[in-house]
């Protein structure tokens, strides 16, 4: 850009502006699929990343040069402590949009949940909930994710909503009351071989120029003073620089979503027979994995430690789930 005489391709996918850093570690999912289970269940789960490895399994996928052979996949490790269902909370619709009908929180909540907020407890109020049942269009489980579960430092919970998939609105309403203040895993909502959509706070990188940020050309060594910006920020009139023009800028630490990955395995690491997952002194940046994991075929964003939260496909896929026939883990 900049040495063309007349024109030149647009730089950088404006799908991903704005360009600026996520406001918060924990990613924000707008949408949640429903896939119209057939049993009540969470339509979501969260883990954090651990690290990447190789997975050697046999290729299942009908059609292709390389079915029926053995692949190596470049895989993602995922500690899935278990979650904890501290509240129930249930929506209606107007015109505006959706309202909250009520909201009830679990009794004996962990000590550490007062540092995110105070979630006080009503004698009672559980009871009546099938009073309410005419007018609930959503409900919703308020669960919490506790790091030191996954043997990290940090004290202070992760708080946020997932949706109840089902059949109607009572057996949603069931489901949560029967859970409500217990511990949920990893096989209780997803299961081996299905795909899952992941999303993440990608790894920040800073500030950088146009040339690293959206692929900016170099421009020649003779061009005045500067090779590495552009060459034109726009015309002389009007006076004015638009947010199309590619500028130095944040890259990286944005909020992303992977879409349709598949899960390999789900296991304990206490509890494993097939495969060994801790290398011995652990992992490097992550330590030892002390509870459910899963590994997902390919890469997810962010670093080792950080939240990711996932959720049932919103994009079509195959409603036949195959287990895959995983053969080795490779552990760097």
């Amino acid at each position: 850009m900049g040495h063309r005489k007349y024109s030149a391709p647009r730089r950088g996918s404006m799908a991903f502006y704005p360009r600026v850093r996520a406001r918060s570690l924990e990613s924000r999912v707008r949408t949640w699929s429903d896939p119209k289970l057939e049993k009540s269940s969470l339509l979501g789960f969260a883990g954090y990343k651990v690290t990447n490895l190789n997975v050697l399994s046999v290729d299942d996928r009908e059609k292709t040069p390389n079915y029926g052979k053995n692949i190596m996949n470049s895989s993602t490790l995922i500690a899935t402590p278990p979650l904890k269902i501290i509240g129930i909370r249930a929506y209606g619709e107007t015109a505006y949009g959706k309202n909250v009908i009520f909201d009830v929180f679990a009794k004996d909540n962990d000590k550490y949940l007062s540092r995110k907020a105070p979630f006080k407890y009503e004698e009672g109020k559980l009871d009546e909930i099938n009073a309410h049942v005419d007018k609930i269009k959503h409900v919703v489980a308020i669960v919490s994710s506790y790091p030191a579960t996954a043997s990290l430092a940090q004290k202070k919970p992760f708080v946020w909503e997932i949706p109840i998939g089902g059949k109607d609105t009572k057996s949603k309403l069931d489901y949560v009351a029967n859970n409500f203040g217990k511990q949920m895993n990893i096989k209780d909502v997803f299961e081996t071989g299905q795909f899952i959509d992941i999303s993440g706070i990608t790894r920040g990188k800073g500030i950088e120029g146009p040339i690293t940020r959206f692929g900016v050309k170099r421009k020649q060594h003779k061009s005045r003073k500067s090779v590495r910006a552009l060459g034109t920020l726009g015309p002389i009139s009007p006076a004015v620089v638009t947010y199309t023009v590619p500028r130095q800028g944040q890259r990286g630490f944005h909020q992303r979503t992977e879409y349709n990955k598949r899960i390999l395995i789900i296991s304990n690491s206490e509890k494993e027979t097939d495969f060994k997952i801790n290398p011995k002194g652990g992992f490097e940046h992550y330590g030892l994995v002390k509870n459910d994991y899963i590994i997902v075929k390919g890469s997810i964003p962010g670093v080792p430690k950080r939240l990711v939260k996932m959720r049932f496909p919103i994009r079509t896929t195959s409603k036949k789930v195959l287990e895959p026939k995983v053969l080795e883990v490779l552990v760097k």
